[in-house]
């Protein structure tokens, strides 16, 4: 069983962490979700808040050793906090470092540049994080999904069925079949 950890906190996109995790447990799955404080944390649904979703475990309880894959929801608020936590930011390392997959959609890229990932690589976001990718040193593209080495990267909520196979296709998995 492939187990994956999602970081994430207050704000995150509620599409870009409740589908992927749901399209990954479907497919056999552990899904971990890792935040700053215990209890819940709160989606953000397009232009409100939305539903919130029980914490696992702390951010400084996490071993990457324990995860197969990272995926990072994006949202504006979400990566935004995450980026100024040292925990996360070394979390994050630590998986490019094992070259365990890292799958950050939309704002989450943001992220990525935090760790100094993307110099040299290619990827793709939210259009308003782009200059901040390439200002990193990241060759942009405006793509679904962008697969360089272990990074996965993926621009909006319309993006998140490539996105979650390019991840399941990372960890070797194949998607759940579909009733009609």
């Amino acid at each position: 069983m492939q187990r994956v950890l999602i970081i994430a906190t207050d704000g995150f996109e509620q599409s870009e962490l409740m589908k992927p995790r749901e399209l990954l447990i479907e497919a056999g799955a552990e899904v971990t979700i890792a935040s700053l404080k215990p209890g819940e944390i709160k989606g953000w649904d397009q232009k409100d808040w939305g539903e919130s979703v029980p914490v696992d475990l702390t951010i400084d309880k996490v071993s990457s050793e324990n995860y197969d894959a990272l995926l990072l929801p994006g949202g504006q608020m979400n990566p935004d906090i995450l980026r100024t936590e040292h925990k996360v930011i070394e979390v994050i390392r630590e998986f490019d470092a094992a070259r365990k997959p890292i799958a950050a959609i939309c704002h989450a890229p943001w992220l990525l540049v935090e760790a100094m990932l993307v110099e040299g690589r290619t990827v793709t976001s939210w259009p308003s994080i782009r200059t901040d990718l390439a200002n990193a040193g990241a060759a942009v593209v405006d793509e679904e999904v962008v697969v360089d080495g272990n990074l996965i990267t993926s621009r909006k909520p319309d993006d998140i069925p490539a996105f979650t196979d390019a991840l399941m296709a990372a960890l070797n998995m194949e998607a759940a079949e579909q009733s009609a």
